[in-house]
């Protein structure tokens, strides 16, 4: 995360049973209030798969003991989505629930589950086709610079006055920190680069974290094409096919690729 430390003032905790590590809260602090890590798309309390509940209670009463002491007087609790979790964990939701927390926001998520058989649209379909048709092409890239400059940033700042969350730097810094999990996917109308997608890959989940084509996407059906590919063939394997979050804090352009998708696998 030290790679945006500027723009946060990191505050993040590591909670000890003796010597063992039993669990990590990713965070930053502003004021009296620690966060669940502001940088991070997703957070909470970082726990070991085996971890008992009684250990779980103890180390989260170690927490908000260590906060009190140290004049905090909120706690914000970003939950991680049970899709990445590799064994159910509902610990700490039921932890709230006893210290009557508030729930102050939910997110969507949109979420393909690979072991099901997925109804397709005949628009999805139809694009599909459109693109094996104009013989458009997939690559999977190295670097970003061509999504980057050619698609995703003039798309935001053209669209929404905005940026992506991560900087064409910073991505290719955590690509270099990730080399296996973090992917860029392009589509090509021969040389011509029309569309692509970031994938943050996990063990159990494959991730959009940003998904963007050209003004021509509904007669080339770059995105329909783009997505059959990953979902069918590079990523079948996984749990999960994440489309991502519905906020506006993971950029507008995932919120783009929701409504889309969603049309044909809802």
């Amino acid at each position: 995360m030290e790679y945006h430390q500027h723009r946060f003032d990191d505050f993040s905790l590591m909670v000890f049973k003796n010597e063992d590590l039993i669990a990590v809260l990713p965070a930053n602090k502003v004021d009296n209030t620690l966060y669940s890590h502001q940088g991070l798309t997703y957070g909470g309390l970082v726990l070991p798969k085996d971890i008992k509940f009684e250990l779980v209670l103890e180390a989260f009463t170690s927490l908000l003991q260590f906060l009190h002491n140290n004049q905090f007087e909120t706690l914000i609790l970003k939950q991680l989505p049970s899709i990445y979790t590799l064994l159910p964990s509902e610990e700490i939701n039921y932890l709230m629930f006893v210290l009557n927390a508030k729930l102050f926001r939910r997110d969507t998520l949109s979420v393909i589950d690979l072991n099901e058989k997925l109804r397709v649209s005949k628009d999805r379909m139809d694009g599909f086709k459109r693109a094996q048709r104009l013989n458009l092409s997939i690559k999977e890239e190295q670097t970003f610079d061509s999504f980057w400059n050619e698609i995703l940033v003039p798309n935001l700042n053209e669209k929404h006055g905005a940026n992506p969350v991560h900087s064409l730097e910073e991505i290719t810094l955590l690509k270099k920190r990730f080399p296996k999990n973090i992917r860029q996917f392009n589509v090509y109308d021969n040389e011509k680069l029309i569309a692509g997608t970031t994938i943050f890959e996990t063990k159990k989940v494959a991730h959009s974290q940003y998904i963007s084509s050209n003004q021509d996407k509904n007669q080339t059906g770059s995105l329909d094409f783009l997505h059959f590919k990953l979902i069918d063939e590079v990523f079948k394997n996984k749990k999960f096919f994440d489309f991502g979050i519905s906020n506006e804090n993971q950029g507008r352009q995932i919120n783009k690729g929701l409504q889309y998708w969603k049309e044909g696998f809802g």
